[in-house]
């Protein structure tokens, strides 16, 4: 608890909560009205998934400077800052006329992620404690698992009715009620006498090797995976990873502080979180395989998903629960393992249509349960296992994770099936695009298997359940 004596109070995890959701929902929503925005603004195809793509993109890029000066100058300045941003870049997507406010607009809105997600964590770990800090993480999960979920079914039923600029209109009312709600919050930073120094050498490289990454994965086919430009994307990718990571092993206020991995249980969470998240990739393959291979209509596959919002909200308190009995790691491999046999089930594409139907609307569900069972243990353990000065800091680069998953896995789904679809069935692309799914959960349910330790004595200290490596 900060020196403040403040507590936290539900108002405060409100205002988070909207805070979050601004992105998670609102942001989000984009993927999902694609040919009503392409038809309303007369932009192209390219320019408009460029669009849609950048937000996750430069969320992921610059959230680890925004927890970084989330620590230093202030966590709820920061988290400000990123509503703020929420409200500008919204704004010019409400005005937007063609391509240049669309791709501003979704620029600003990914940095205002990045200083939301990372600076709300650190916010919530300063103001509440043991049990009150895993509800209130919960609830910030709600946000983010849960805006995920409903974004299929709210911004098609928004963009359908009300039009598409109105799922931006309230992202703006969301967005201002957020800072009202937070704004009795005392402020919180890390205590530190060092003299700051912004990396902004690891920054640049960071940010050029993570464009390249981008360019090669969602341009690599239509340039072709042996052209000169394609090979040196991946030289610059290669080599971006391995530079980036030598430099920061040199410096005092690096980037990426990578003595964070040497704790365990955030490397499993963070791992994990990032394949679970590049799962996402599910989404779109699955939803524009049912419209494109199965007729149906974008409301429609919408509808399919439904089962998913229910399942992750109603699932994560129960993961909540389950951590304070059992430990972290239990709930983590069981929402890893339902995650991946729902996902698996929207692969079987060779049954007929009623079949199918029902498949992925179990599959859908299963992903939901999964994803719902995983999320407070995984957030909680990153959180619980940084040391307090790097709170902001740990936080960003766990929702990095999030965020750069997320974007990676959509643009690796999305180039497979389009890959595979150009020479073979859009069925069999939809199969292959699955199975890529598939592996990324099998691979996040390892990683939580070698990397986060079980509880191997249980006992109560203090009313709360004291986890020990096994």
């Amino acid at each position: 608890m900060e020196a403040t004596g403040y507590k936290g109070t539900n108002k405060m995890i409100a205002g988070i909560v909207f805070g979050v959701i601004t992105f998670w929902l609102f942001a989000q929503a984009m993927v999902n009205i694609v040919p009503a925005v392409q038809e309303d603004l007369d932009v192209e195809l390219t320019a408009l998934n460029i669009a849609i793509s950048l937000t996750s993109l430069f969320s992921g890029m610059f959230i680890v400077v925004a927890g970084g000066l989330a620590d230093r100058f202030g966590r709820k300045k920061v988290t400000y800052i990123g509503l703020i941003l929420s409200v500008i870049g919204s704004l010019l997507l409400v005005l937007a006329q063609g391509a240049v406010l669309l791709i501003i607009g979704r620029v600003l809105q990914g940095l205002s992620a990045a200083c939301i997600m990372p600076a709300t964590i650190a916010l919530m770990k300063a103001y509440f404690e043991g049990a009150e800090r895993q509800r209130a993480l919960s609830y910030w999960s709600i946000g983010s698992w849960g805006g995920s979920g409903i974004t299929s079914f709210a911004g098609g039923a928004i963009a359908t009715y009300m039009g598409w600029k109105w799922i931006f209109i309230f992202s703006i009312i969301f967005a201002l009620l957020a800072m009202w709600f937070i704004k009795e919050v005392p402020e919180s930073k890390a205590e530190t006498d060092n003299k700051f120094r912004f990396d902004f050498g690891g920054l640049s490289i960071f940010i050029v090797t993570m464009l390249a990454i981008n360019i090669l994965i969602t341009q690599g086919a239509g340039l072709g995976w042996t052209s000169l430009p394609t090979i040196i994307l991946a030289a610059v990718s290669v080599g971006g990873i391995i530079v980036f990571v030598k430099y920061e092993a040199k410096r005092k206020n690096a980037l990426i502080d990578f003595r964070l991995f040497k704790n365990k249980p955030y490397t499993g969470a963070t791992i994990s979180n990032f394949l679970l998240n590049a799962v996402a990739g599910t989404l779109i393959v699955a939803n524009t395989y049912v419209q494109v291979g199965r007729g149906f209509t974008a409301f429609q596959s919408g509808l399919l998903s439904i089962g998913y919002l229910v399942a992750v909200l109603s699932m994560i308190r129960v993961g909540e629960k389950l951590m304070q009995k059992i430990g972290a790691k239990k709930p983590m491999i069981w929402g890893s393992a339902i995650t991946l046999i729902g996902v698996a089930l929207m692969g079987l594409t060779f049954f007929s249509d009623l079949i199918y139907t029902v498949m992925v609307f179990v599959g859908f569900i299963l992903f939901g349960l999964g994803l719902g069972m995983y999320a407070t243990p995984s957030t909680d353990t990153a959180v619980a296992s940084a040391p307090n000065d790097k709170v902001g800091e740990a936080s960003g680069i766990y929702k990095m994770a999030s965020s750069l998953g997320n974007a990676f896995g959509i643009a690796i789904s999305a180039t497979i099936y389009s890959t595979v679809a150009a020479v073979s069935t859009v069925h069999t692309a939809a199969t292959v695009g699955i199975i890529t799914n598939v592996i990324f959960a099998a691979v996040s349910l390892l990683s939580i298997v070698v990397l986060v330790p079980g509880v191997s004595i249980k006992r109560k200290k203090a009313g709360k359940l004291v986890e020990q490596g096994n």
